[in-house]
């Protein structure tokens, strides 16, 4: 049986081999590992540039919420608004790219801390601090911020949303009285702002952490040549707005334009000389010092707790 393969295959002739050239080959064996070492040394330079820096996007998806960058305006009128001095520690909530705590540090003088979900953010945000020279008092770390102690912080600022607001309210409401709190765009509910500010076209809100000044008090004062001491409540305080009463002898008589501002409150009743009285004092701890005015004298006046303080009222 004829098989045309094979007869073809057997019909060509095998070439001849030419002699091997020994030198050539030591070359090309030197020059393939020195490129292969050349290709491996430039790998991670190579892979450097096919992995750029992470850059964030103005509604990039968060934890929580999208990141948005508060405008450069803006960041500057928060700290103002928060009144930030050189010996405050800022806490930003949500601190994205770390701007805010950059500013409080670079133009205010403030050490500050970022918390920040995202890990890429807190390396960026680091990575811009030491741009700016300032990553000795502005830090950032990887946590979650209903999960997070503010307890150390003088100011603390945010934007979040609505709901997480009202979210951390109650923790904000425990902090130490006179805590700054400073959001972007969004309020606390319930809880009115001690005032707010416009810049750029977005808004900012203040609030100053009250006192708790809920509850009994033995409150003294002079009236003409004669020191009157009574009994006063605090029957509630909702957020910073208290409400109460004055016992003059027989004679009751209601607070009137009452209000705590940090570890500051204020109030005013009228006396059974009929002269209204205004009263300014600090709250520290169970003691309240301060001025009364009476119209015409400002004058020294205290009042010390009786009893225990009812917690304040937080609800909506």
């Amino acid at each position: 049986m004829n098989h045309p393969a094979q007869s073809s295959r057997s019909l060509i002739a095998k070439p001849e081999l030419a002699p091997v050239d020994h030198s050539r080959r030591r070359m090309l064996a030197i020059g393939g590992t020195a490129l292969t070492a050349g290709l491996v040394g430039a790998g991670p330079a190579m892979a450097q540039k096919e992995s750029p820096a992470f850059q964030p996007h103005s509604g990039q998806a968060g934890k929580d919420v999208v990141w948005v960058p508060t405008p450069d305006s803006l960041v500057k009128r928060m700290l103002q608004l928060g009144g930030v001095k050189s010996d405050d520690f800022v806490i930003d909530l949500g601190a994205g790219d770390g701007k805010i705590v950059i500013a409080a540090a670079k133009d205010f003088g403030a050490r500050g801390l970022g918390i920040e979900y995202n890990p890429d953010m807190v390396a960026l945000a680091q990575q811009k601090a030491r741009a700016a020279g300032v990553s000795d008092r502005a830090n950032f770390e990887k946590a979650d911020i209903f999960e997070s102690d503010f307890s150390k912080a003088d100011v603390i600022t945010m934007y979040l949303l609505p709901n997480l607001n009202l979210r951390l309210r109650p923790t904000l409401m425990k902090l130490k009285p006179g805590t700054r709190l400073v959001t972007h765009a969004f309020d606390m509910g319930g809880w009115t702002a001690d005032e707010t500010s416009q810049s750029g076209g977005s808004t900012a809100y203040l609030w100053l952490v009250p006192a708790n000044v809920s509850g009994k008090w033995q409150l003294s004062y002079p009236q003409g040549s004669s020191s009157i001491n009574v009994p006063f409540e605090v029957t509630r305080q909702r957020f910073q707005v208290p409400e109460g009463r004055v016992q003059l002898g027989e004679t009751e008589t209601s607070l009137r334009d009452a209000k705590v501002i940090g570890d500051m409150v204020r109030f005013a009743f009228t006396g059974t000389d009929g002269v209204a009285r205004t009263f300014n004092g600090r709250v520290n701890g169970g003691k309240i010092e301060g001025e009364v005015f009476d119209g015409q004298r400002r004058q020294r006046f205290n009042a010390e707790r009786q009893g225990n303080a009812p917690a304040i009222e937080v609800g909506d």
